[in-house]
């Protein structure tokens, strides 16, 4: 299944620790009609890359666990700047920080479109496509 025609192109950023993750996520991405798909290995660098992109970015997946800076911190950034793309939060391992995630998310106003576990599905990618989609209107 891909995103229909009508809807605007959108910029995803997947921030995960995991090469390997990260690619697959970007080709399940491209699968799903999304062209431009930017990564970056940790929340620093994703930071980074949301304060220097030259377009806003849309949409983000971010890894619970990472080195440097967690994925609670980083949605503490996110926060603290103002984002308001959609949001999906991922972790191969503990359930209690995904809802800890949506905690921190729904007492800062983000818009967690959704949180996932690794290995991810096609289905669940579209799932939170189309609930950034009916957001942005």
């Amino acid at each position: 299944m891909s995103t229909e025609p009508n809807k605007k192109p959108i910029t995803v950023l997947i921030v995960d620790d995991d090469d390997f993750f990260r690619d697959l996520l970007g080709e399940m991405f491209a699968a799903l009609g999304v062209t431009q798909v930017l990564n970056a290995a940790n929340g620093n660098d994703g930071l980074k890359l949301l304060k220097s992109h030259p377009q806003p970015i849309d949409f983000l997946v971010c890894d619970v666990f990472m080195p440097d800076m967690d994925g609670i911190e980083f949605l503490n950034n996110l926060s603290a700047r103002k984002y308001t793309g959609g949001i999906v939060m991922a972790s191969g391992v503990d359930l209690e920080m995904l809802d800890l995630a949506r905690t921190i998310a729904d007492a800062n106003g983000l818009r967690l479109l959704g949180s996932l576990t690794k290995p991810v599905m096609a289905d669940q990618l579209q799932q939170a496509l189309d609930a950034y989609y009916a957001l942005a209107g």
